[in-house]
């Protein structure tokens, strides 16, 4: 018989993934109300580890950041980010001259391909009050043929995401978010296009779930050869039926567990308060991958070649005055492409 729970696994900032996703980070971050800089105040950022300050101290990391929270500026090759933010906002400047200020359910997708440099900041907009910022960062990889294509950005806005409630008939209610994929008819906003989930038979899905108390959903079966990896951040208690087997597992908040793509499993809410969980699946990439920091390639010899270009050309340069760079004290959201093309929400 096959084993349609594979394993089961702790949550904290950073989450196991599975080919083809090569990362998944969990950043929920208390942060106090800001100075007229967007950052943090001196006095609070006393006795931190500053530049890489990773202990939730107080509430919040500041990450790479010294005033702002956030990564200053930082290259990639390779692979793909989807940056989907819960609460707080997020700026993001980039090597080509691109920036943005999303947040409050955007969704950023953003391949790196060939090479260039970001930077990633929280401005802590809200000067009377705090400024929580949650956010899941999720790396997923490209395939070899991709790897060195143009690099692109594109905003997926929350309210163009597809969002729905389904109500039960004990007036339980599920609530979805399809970042990715398709589900229930329904398929989200098509990803960058050169992303290995720009092809639907690659069955990429991120699935953002929210289930009332007493509540329950159906995760259908799709092949044996998707990874599936179900993340339970918030909540008291879920458990898992498999349809096909009888088995159960039960998880506990900040728990996730790798199941088996071929089948299908009853996922309920067995606790008091609302569960929140991720579902990240897809067909791996069948090709080697070699990591190194910032760089996802196939083979050490490209991974060389990724540092001894970044080296010669830094991805495109920095235009930007500081490392850190923050947009203001507005609270539009904006995106300026590097074309010269803009949109604000």
């Amino acid at each position: 018989m096959k084993k349609v729970f594979k394993s089961t696994y702790n949550l904290d900032l950073h989450w196991p993934t599975n080919n083809p996703f090569l990362f998944c980070a969990h950043h929920l971050d208390k942060y106090p109300a800001g100075t007229p800089q967007l950052g943090v105040s001196q006095d609070a950022l006393k006795d931190r580890n500053l530049g890489n300050d990773f202990a939730p101290k107080d509430g919040y990391r500041m990450y790479h950041g010294e005033q702002v929270p956030g990564f200053p500026v930082h290259p990639h090759r390779g692979f793909e980010t989807v940056t989907v933010v819960l609460q707080g906002m997020i700026d993001h400047s980039d090597s080509h001259g691109a920036a943005g200020r999303y947040g409050a359910g955007d969704v950023q997708w953003m391949t790196a391909g060939s090479g260039l440099q970001h930077a990633e900041m929280f401005p802590l907009l809200h000067k009377n009050q705090p400024n929580p910022t949650e956010l899941f960062q999720i790396w997923l990889n490209l395939p070899a043929n991709k790897k060195l294509c143009t690099p692109h950005y594109k905003m997926l806005w929350a309210e163009d995401v597809p969002v729905w409630e389904e109500t039960a008939s004990n007036a339980t209610t599920v609530r979805y978010r399809l970042v990715a994929g398709a589900l229930h008819d329904r398929v989200a906003i098509q990803p960058a296009p050169d992303s290995w989930a720009a092809n639907p038979t690659h069955h990429v899905r991120i699935l953002e779930i929210e289930i009332s108390a007493g509540g329950s959903f159906e995760l259908e079966a799709v092949n044996a050869t998707i990874s599936r990896n179900l993340y339970f951040y918030q909540g008291n208690q879920i458990a898992l039926a498999s349809r096909e087997t009888g088995e159960n597992s039960q998880l506990k908040m900040n728990q996730g567990i790798n199941l088996d793509g071929s089948s299908a499993f009853t996922v309920e809410n067995t606790g008091s308060d609302v569960a929140f969980l991720l579902l990240l699946e897809g067909e791996p990439i069948i090709e080697p991958i070699v990591q190194y920091g910032p760089f996802v390639m196939n083979t050490q010899d490209e991974i060389t070649k990724a540092f001894a270009d970044y080296r010669q050309t830094q991805f495109g340069g920095w235009p930007w005055d500081r490392s850190d760079p923050v947009h203001g004290s507005d609270l539009k959201r904006f995106a300026r492409y590097a074309d010269g093309k803009t949109e604000s929400r």
